[in-house]
């Protein structure tokens, strides 16, 4: 929310600077997250007054240039050079003085200093238009009506607009703090009790109005007052819809509104001051001169204000004439009933709707209003009337209006006050020191809380209904410390946590530790990515598989209506949103969870992906840039796995609607892990143009299927003996299958299988290729012989022919 700081001062006047009251109010729980310096004209005309041309004289060494005699005020005459031809005696003009900075139309900032030109003394500048940044006009300089004071700034001749907008981040608890008044009580709070000062907050007074006649009376029928707690309304007659003053359009302008016209702005200024909206009807359009609060049949039609064609649902509340809806309350006005230029008579209505009705109608039909957004966190029940005769009062003065009818407040059941008791024993053991009961008491009175009773164990308050956060005493406990001052809570020197550690041994959080540890060693960067993703993705990759989608009831994005099907989504828009940022080279990883549903079952699976794409290492001046390929996520893959304790997988080739080229990694015929490169087809349509290699892990397999412990195996005393193989092997067959079946048919003297040539030609056949593999042998008692070595290599030999039809190239 943008908070005007000139606004802001006419509710309370202080002498604090933006800054100071921005640290404040980020202090007492309203975080400003930026300040905004705003100038209707840049440079704001600082520096320039309104001077008076006594006389003009020829300059004696240049044709086009005159001597200038300026009276600016202080009773002296400035001696100006100035080549403008229309400069004349007895002119009204704007000038720089001396030290002046100036800011051009679209041109760089000139700082004016006194110089000789063509030599004579020049004081100062006579300015034009352009030359001020008021418009593009260098047609001559600008001449000012006779009325101009002599000596004024002009800044305030031109009624230049400068104001400080800070940005508050409001949180979704603080409905009160949604309006320039709202955040004045919050700031006076703290002013009267960290700073002892008697302040008090300017309030517009509303006593002059009053009814004028009885012309345009309006019958109101709330049909459901659970959805309508209250409804309050009054006519207003004779009004001119014109364009708002200057004072009101700068002031919107300032919190980012845009003007539209005086009566729509004056709800607009008003929802900004106090935090209550309200909707002007055309009257002319109110049918039979009645108005129900009710909801309509499901499926009805209703046009907005921007021409939509709404179709409702009949859970969503109306505000109807006697014919039709005119209004989705407190949601979206109607293409027909709004303000026009024409309109010469309206309601205003002042309402306070059920804040979980406004959310669900605002959630379904994508209506992100200002006023549903004030709505559906709570107004003030006992507020709106003040609303509703502040901006009726505005209307009759600046649109000519007339209040034509009683003021209507449908208000059967009043809202109270709650009341809240507080122990100052829990007071003290929350905040963690000890708050004088004094000082608790002060805080809560500024705020507005009524003390109702009070003793030594504690205090009872009747809480104002504009606080509809404040519901229990933790919520009291909230007010008093972030007006008393979290900074005041001391920090102690020694911090005491006692040791803990899990007995068990599959630590769920523990395993997640050290993978991530172990990830970040790679040279990978964790990744958080929404869980709610958009369904089209899922329907467009998956099918078959649209009825498992977890869908939303209720969302504000249509491009998040659905629980994640899949973690690829989500990673391919953090990668689309990285390489457009000119980050290319990524390594990433994320844990986080899929969600689907089965015969009316939701299911949460967990997983651990890993996403590759762009260079390996960077270019630099002792290696060539080397792009990330399938295998070097495999190694990556491989490693997880041992770290994970897994041993003993197996590999195989399998297709998948996402992968171009994938392979699995099973134990005991349960899939724990899949890798490969992503299809161009996925990738085009999250708009990436890299390759991109993916990997994901049955988080909870790994954890069940690996082993937490190690076993200490102390180094070999005898030497290893190496020996070569060249295999002509069919195409299909994978570097694992003869690792797998190598590890199988040899005892246990095998300790590694490597690959470490591939080769293919004609002449070895078209479906044939030749993998050199190296086998490592050991024996941990003694020195292998030759005869040992060959009877293992024999053995391997037959089993690779008999089931890979393996051959021995020589």
């Amino acid at each position: 929310m943008n908070i005007s700081y000139n606004l802001l001062k006419k509710y309370l006047d202080n002498n604090l600077t933006p800054q100071e009251i921005a640290e404040i109010l980020t202090n007492i729980g309203l975080e400003v997250e930026n300040i905004q310096h705003l100038e209707s004209v840049k440079g704001g005309l600082q520096g320039l007054k309104i001077g008076l041309v006594k006389s003009v004289g020829r300059h004696p060494d240049a044709d086009k240039l005159t001597v200038t005699r300026v009276d600016t005020g202080d009773g002296n005459n400035l001696q100006i050079i100035c080549g403008a031809p229309n400069v004349a005696p007895g002119q009204k003009v704007v000038v720089a003085l001396h030290g002046t900075t100036i800011f051009p139309f679209e041109d760089k900032p000139v700082k004016i200093k006194k110089a000789k030109i063509r030599g004579i003394l020049s004081e100062g500048m006579i300015c034009a238009e352009d030359e001020i940044g008021l418009s593009a006009d260098h047609s001559g300089i600008l001449i000012l009506p006779d009325t101009a004071e002599v000596g004024s700034p002009a800044a305030k001749y031109f009624n230049i607009a400068d104001d400080y907008i800070l940005s508050v981040g409001i949180t979704p608890n603080r409905s009160d703090a949604m309006s320039h008044i709202g955040v004045a009580r919050d700031l006076a709070a703290y002013l009267s009790f960290n700073r002892d000062q008697k302040i008090s907050l300017t309030i517009p007074d509303i006593s002059a109005f009053q009814i004028h006649n009885h012309t345009l009376p309006i019958e109101v029928t709330v049909e459901n007052s659970d959805a309508c707690p209250r409804f309050s309304g009054v006519t207003i007659s004779g009004i001119t819809v014109a364009p708002s003053p200057e004072w009101l359009k700068n002031t919107l302008n300032a919190v980012g509104i845009r003007s539209i016209n005086n009566i729509v702005d004056i709800t607009n200024f008003v929802i900004i001051e106090c935090g209550q909206p309200l909707h002007a009807y055309d009257a002319k359009e109110i049918k039979g001169k009645e108005i129900y609060v009710k909801t309509l049949e499901e499926g009805t039609l209703f046009k907005t204000l921007d021409d939509k064609d709404l179709k409702l649902r009949a859970s969503d509340l109306m505000v109807c004439n006697s014919d039709e809806g005119m209004c989705i309350a407190g949601v979206y006005g109607g293409a027909k009933s709004g303000v026009k230029e024409t309109t010469e008579s309206i309601f205003l209505e002042a309402a306070y709707w059920n804040p979980s009705w406004i959310r669900r109608t605002a959630a379904y039909h994508h209506l992100r209003t200002d006023a549903a957004s004030h709505f559906e966190r709570g107004t003030d029940p006992n507020g709106n009337i003040y609303a509703l005769k502040r901006a009726a009062l505005l209307i009759c003065e600046y649109c000519g209006g007339q209040i034509s009818s009683e003021l209507t407040d449908v208000y059967p059941e009043i809202i109270k006050e709650s009341v809240v008791s507080l122990k100052w024993s829990k007071l003290n053991r929350y905040t963690g020191i000890n708050i004088q009961e004094s000082d608790a008491k002060k805080i809560l009175e500024a705020l507005d809380f009524r003390i109702v009773s009070e003793d030594e164990e504690g205090i009872t308050v009747r809480v104002p209904t504009f606080k509809t956060d404040v519901l229990r005493d933790v919520d009291l406990i909230e007010e008093i410390q972030r007006i008393y001052g979290i900074e005041k809570i001391p920090v102690p020197e020694k911090v005491r946590s006692a040791l803990s550690y899990s007995a068990d041994k599959k630590d769920k959080s523990s395993f997640v530790f050290g993978l991530s540890n172990a990830l970040t060693g790679f040279g990978f960067r964790e990744m958080i990515n929404n869980s709610i993703s958009n369904s089209k993705h899922s329907e467009v990759f998956y099918p078959e598989s649209q009825d498992s989608i977890v869908r939303l009831q209720s969302f504000s994005n249509i491009g998040l209506d659905s629980m994640r099907t899949s973690m690829v989504f989500p990673a391919l828009e953090a990668v689309h949103y990285n390489h457009n940022h000119k980050q290319y080279d990524l390594k990433l990883f994320e844990f986080g969870k899929t969600y689907s549903k089965n015969n009316n079952k939701y299911l949460e699976k967990e997983h651990l992906i890993l996403l590759v794409t762009g260079s390996r290492f960077q270019e630099s001046w002792n290696q060539e840039e080397q792009p990330v390929d399938f295998f070097f996520l495999k190694g990556i893959v491989e490693n997880i796995l041992k770290k994970a304790g897994i041993s003993g997988f197996q590999t195989a080739s399998t297709e998948n609607e996402i992968y171009q080229s994938m392979i699995s990694y099973d134990v005991n015929k349960q899939l724990i892990a899949s890798i490969g490169k992503l299809n161009t087809g996925l990738l085009s349509y999250f708009d990436i143009k890299k390759e991109v290699f993916y990997a994901e892990f049955d988080l909870e397999a790994l954890l069940n299927l690996g082993s937490n412990s190690a076993t200490f195996v102390p180094p070999p005393k005898f030497p290893s003996v190496r020996r070569d193989l060249a295999l002509i092997i069919d195409k299909k067959t994978s570097f694992q299958d003869i690792e797998g079946i190598a590890f199988k048919s040899s005892n246990s003297l095998l300790k590694e299988v490597n690959l470490f040539d591939v080769y293919s030609d004609e002449k070895i056949g078209s479906d044939k290729k030749s993998y050199a593999v190296s086998f490592m042998f050991q024996h941990p008692d003694k020195t292998l012989t030759d005869q040992e070595v060959e009877n293992e290599m024999n053995q391997l030999l037959k089993t690779f022919s008999s089931e890979l039809n393996a051959v021995v190239r020589h």
